[in-house]
């Protein structure tokens, strides 16, 4: 059975990538240098994707497919008896982000027909065709600029864009993503090292994935000054060229508007009460009860993707430092793509 064989192919591209990922460049054969040259390229069309954070990437994936852990996921569903043509529009704002969707069309026996994003045109077919040889040819896809000839699509944009991928899509079975982002909530007890952990949560890939953390919640008396003080882990992001332009374009216009803010060179804190903050600025509220963070997360429950906290706090939430290690059943929009393949 195909699926014998996929499972397989993605063990063996898991272990294909922790071999390349321990290995120092010194140490490259002809195909390991193929694989950074590969990256290198992926960097020159999209300076977002820094070889650090394509390799966190890769790391992350690595990890996720293991045999237990590809099993545990597809025990709760049943595989489709009849292959479709699943149309995938992929985003770009974080490394190889598309990939999950196109791993579980191949799973449900159906044929993903892919249009990559133009900011991540390299890494995905890389790993798929590296996956249909580990499967013994058992993968089928399709990369194409324009969706014709499908059954049903999963689509990712804006909202704005989303809009009209709605109306475009209006007579297809469809998966349409907005954007989203994610919050923390702060008991106030939390440790330097927690916090450290939070700032992993913050600025791992620039901040630019649906699961960075962009607003905060902390409590009445929470002293600003040890965020940052556990956030200097990360202030190289400042020598990053468009980080560093995001922050001082934002930085100006508070300036110019004499708005209130706090500031330490590579990142500002501003107190609002705003789901979503720009590029280098984390938004903040404090809270005097946690009833009013319910109320905040019920109200803005379909533009959040997850919530980080600590599991006393009693909420939905994952743990600090845990926002960007999706597990392999967590889903984007929080729709689950596999029930939505089962019965197309």
């Amino acid at each position: 059975m195909n699926i014998e064989n996929q499972v397989l192919g993605l063990i063996r591209l898991s272990g294909y990538l922790k071999e390349f990922l321990s290995k120092k460049s010194e140490d490259y054969n002809e195909n390991d240098a193929d694989f950074e040259l590969l990256l290198k390229k992926s960097e020159i069309e999209n300076p977002w994707f820094t070889d650090e954070n394509q390799k966190f990437a890769l790391q992350q994936w690595a990890d996720l497919l293991t045999e237990d852990h590809i099993k545990n996921w597809l025990k709760e569903y049943s595989i489709s008896k009849t292959s479709k043509r699943v149309g995938l529009i992929l985003a770009g704002n974080i490394p190889l982000v598309g990939l999950h969707d196109v791993i579980s069309v191949v799973l449900s026996n159906h044929i993903p027909v892919i249009k990559l994003s133009s900011k991540d045109r390299y890494m995905i077919p890389f790993l798929l065709k590296k996956w249909n040889e580990f499967s013994e040819g058992n993968v089928s896809f399709e990369f194409v600029e324009k969706l014709e000839n499908f059954d049903a699509v999963i689509a990712t944009g804006s909202n704005n864009t989303a809009r009209y991928l709605e109306y475009y899509f209006k007579d297809r079975l469809n998966i349409i993503r907005k954007n989203r982002t994610s919050i923390a909530v702060l008991k106030g007890d939390e440790t330097d090292e927690e916090l450290q952990l939070l700032a992993k949560d913050i600025f791992q890939y620039f901040g630019l994935g649906c699961r960075n953390v962009t607003r905060l919640f902390i409590p009445q008396d929470f002293v600003i000054d040890r965020l940052f003080e556990n956030f200097l882990n990360f202030q190289d992001v400042i020598n990053h060229n468009k980080y560093a332009n995001n922050y001082d374009y934002n930085r100006a216009v508070y300036l110019l508007n004499q708005e209130k803010f706090w500031d330490n060179n590579f990142v500002m804190l501003k107190e609002d009460d705003k789901l979503f903050s720009p590029l280098s600025v984390i938004n903040f509220s404090r809270y005097s009860s946690l009833d009013d963070v319910k109320n905040f997360i019920a109200e803005n429950e379909e533009s959040i993707q997850c919530v980080v906290a600590k599991d006393e706090l009693g909420l939905d939430s994952v743990q600090l430092g845990e926002a960007q290690n999706p597990s392999l059943d967590t889903y984007a929009d929080n729709v689950d793509t596999m029930k939505f393949l089962e019965v197309i």
